[in-house]
């Protein structure tokens, strides 16, 4: 159960253009934000930092960095954003059928060598203490450039803040990313948390 309870998103409604984004993210305006409104302006900061971060014009593909947001999560043990960023995911392009081979990413046929390095970076930058080596670094300049790379850290911190924000508030999760959850995530132990 959550420690603090979200606000009706019409609590504020300066907010309604910012709540929107995530609603093109998401499908719905998350708990997390609705917990968050009690200050307006931070869901405003995070609004612009989430465009900045998952910009349509970013050379990363956005579905992709849903996955880069999953593995820091799952890397920080954010059973809601593990959740939520799988959603994210599959409303983003990425088929259901490479979400579902998410536990097998090292070796499924659904998962390229450079997305086995980059998932593999935003676990290790996740992790804390962080897990980012030299070598780690160096995989990935052979497949991603360094504006890429850039967006691709920019996701995982991006996610830090929502990780540490869940995890510390419990925040409730909404029915479909526990179903996705349900679906994908069990496998490998995921069953909510204190999320649910």
């Amino acid at each position: 159960m959550a420690h603090m309870q979200p606000l009706d998103k019409s609590t504020t409604p300066e907010l309604a253009d910012d709540f929107a984004i995530f609603e093109r993210i998401l499908g719905f305006v998350p708990n997390s934000l609705l917990t968050m409104q009690r200050k307006p302006e931070m869901v405003r900061a995070f609004g612009v930092l989430t465009k900045a971060v998952m910009s349509p014009e970013g050379e990363v593909d956005l579905g992709f960095m849903r996955l880069i947001a999953h593995f820091c999560s799952r890397a920080a043990g954010c059973q809601y954003c593990e959740a939520h960023s799988l959603i994210a995911a599959n409303i983003h392009g990425i088929s259901q059928k490479k979400i579902d081979a998410i536990w097998e990413y090292k070796t499924s046929e659904y998962y390229s060598e450079a997305e086995r390095v980059a998932l593999d970076f935003a676990l290790a930058a996740g992790s804390v203490p962080n897990g980012v080596t030299p070598e780690l670094f160096a995989d990935m300049r052979e497949y991603w450039s360094e504006n890429q790379i850039v967006e691709i850290l920019g996701a995982v911190c991006l996610y830090g803040f929502l990780n540490r924000w869940n995890d510390s508030m419990a925040t409730d999760l909404e029915d479909s990313p526990k179903a996705m959850g349900d679906r994908v995530l069990k496998q490998g132990g995921w069953d909510g948390g204190k999320h649910v």
